[in-house]
């Protein structure tokens, strides 16, 4: 299933297919204006990500719900599975089915979004912009276009775990975690060279949401060009290799995966590491001296804002029922109906005030309250720090030219000019 970190990267060939659509001219304009008034009535189809499984009921009720609002409008669901979904959405654009409302992340929307397939909502339903928290309603906003391609829908974010009996043994202070990247250093610094460098604080090496963390400017502000090797992005790099050479960096950190780092963490090996509930839970059957030993604090940042991770809705630009398609899109997004969502599953609602409800606030003594108070708190000034336009290919090539700055194969500005130079050719060739 598909919650609740999705991060979902397009598929080459989606890029491919709307390449075509976009040289043709297709515009937001196709099939109608981008206004969203007029009467709400007509068949709604309304496609999500491998949710039917496990929320048929809260769908279907949702749908009788919208349907009596609006009596002269129906809505037909389709659930894709996760598996293949960014090729479905490509063989729905280039064949002229894709349906009324989509689920989407950024990056899926992108493209759909340049070949003028996704409804520019700034101008067709601005007045709900004020409902949303404002770092959730601009993560739809697309680089090099006007405008906001999708009502903001599902949040997440992951706090970071740290292990608080790691922190006593080198002398840090196990109830004030770092919280910028120069504390982050320092305390990793001296972990290391209190344990004797067999324990490390980190077991990953920066991805691009830790630059936009760090405060490096990851993208021109036209969307046309990678900037992540300005000097603050060097300045980045050149810390981790510090870390690496301390010890202070796990030795597997250039190959590790999210899973490894984890087990890592678990292992004791490693003081800090994001995580979540479910973490928490494993953490406390098989690892109960670690569980312990929790600490959980927000990420790691010099801007004071988490990344977040975000689902929208979109609306097909060349819908023939728009205002009904728009009326949906919003009711689903709407705070009620994101409240009732967010109590099924560990997610958080995208709508203003939302996060103040005691359901994110207080704390109950058990794991789940934990963290989704500390995900909470964080995800009301988060924003979205990975570019949309950034492939996984493009991540590829980042993690690379990081390994070899990190091992000392190349100097950190060096490998983050090759790797810009690099994600810049892929952007301008789709």
């Amino acid at each position: 299933m598909p919650i609740p970190c999705r991060a979902a990267v397009v598929g080459a060939s989606l890029v491919t297919s709307l390449i075509a659509l976009t040289a043709c001219g297709a515009s937001g304009n196709s099939g109608g204006s981008d206004s969203a008034s007029g009467k709400v009535e007509g068949q709604v189809t309304f496609q999500t990500w491998n949710l039917k499984a496990n929320f048929k009921g809260y769908f279907e009720g949702l749908i009788a719900d919208f349907e009596r609002k609006y009596p002269d409008a129906r809505v037909k669901w389709i659930d894709q599975p996760a598996e293949g979904y960014p090729e479905k959405l490509s063989a729905d654009a280039a064949g002229g089915t894709l349906p009324d409302v989509v689920n989407v992340s950024p990056d899926l929307a992108y493209p759909l979004a340049k070949a003028g397939l996704a409804l520019d909502l700034e101008r067709a339903a601005g007045k709900y912009r004020g409902e949303y928290l404002d770092g959730a309603w601009r993560s739809n906003a697309m680089p090099g276009l006007p405008g906001v391609y999708a009502f903001p829908w599902y949040l997440n974010t992951g706090p970071m775990f740290y292990n608080k009996r790691l922190f006593r043994q080198a002398g840090l202070d196990p109830e004030k975690p770092p919280k910028t990247y120069d504390q982050l250093f320092e305390a990793a610094a001296s972990m290391a060279k209190k344990s004797g460098r067999r324990t490390a604080m980190l077991a990953s090496t920066p991805a691009i949401e830790d630059f936009g963390r760090y405060g490096v400017r990851l993208m021109n502000a036209a969307g046309t060009a990678f900037t992540f090797n300005e000097p603050k992005g060097v300045e980045l790099l050149r810390h981790y290799k510090d870390l690496y050479a301390a010890g202070a960096l796990d030795s597997q950190a250039l190959t590790a995966k999210a899973e490894s780092s984890g087990r890592k963490f678990q292992q004791q090996a490693v003081a800090m590491n994001p995580g979540s509930a479910l973490d928490l839970q494993t953490f406390k059957k098989e690892a109960p001296s670690l569980y312990r030993s929790i600490g959980i604090t927000d990420t790691v940042s010099n801007t004071g804002k988490a990344n977040m991770y975000v689902q929208g809705l979109m609306v097909n630009a060349q819908s023939r029922v728009k205002p009904a398609a728009v009326a949906f899109a919003h009711f689903v997004t709407e705070r009620k109906n994101q409240m009732a969502f967010a109590r099924k599953v560990a997610i958080f609602p995208s709508t203003g005030g939302s996060l103040d409800d005691p359901y994110f606030t207080r704390e109950d003594g058990t794991d789940a309250t934990r963290v989704r108070v500390a995900a909470a708190r964080s995800l009301k000034t988060a924003v979205n720090y990975t570019p949309v336009p950034l492939s996984d290919q493009m991540k590829t090539v980042l993690r690379n030219a990081v390994a070899k700055a990190v091992q000392g194969k190349e100097p950190p500005k060096a490998a983050l000019d090759g790797a810009v130079a690099e994600c810049n050719r892929l952007l301008k060739t789709g």
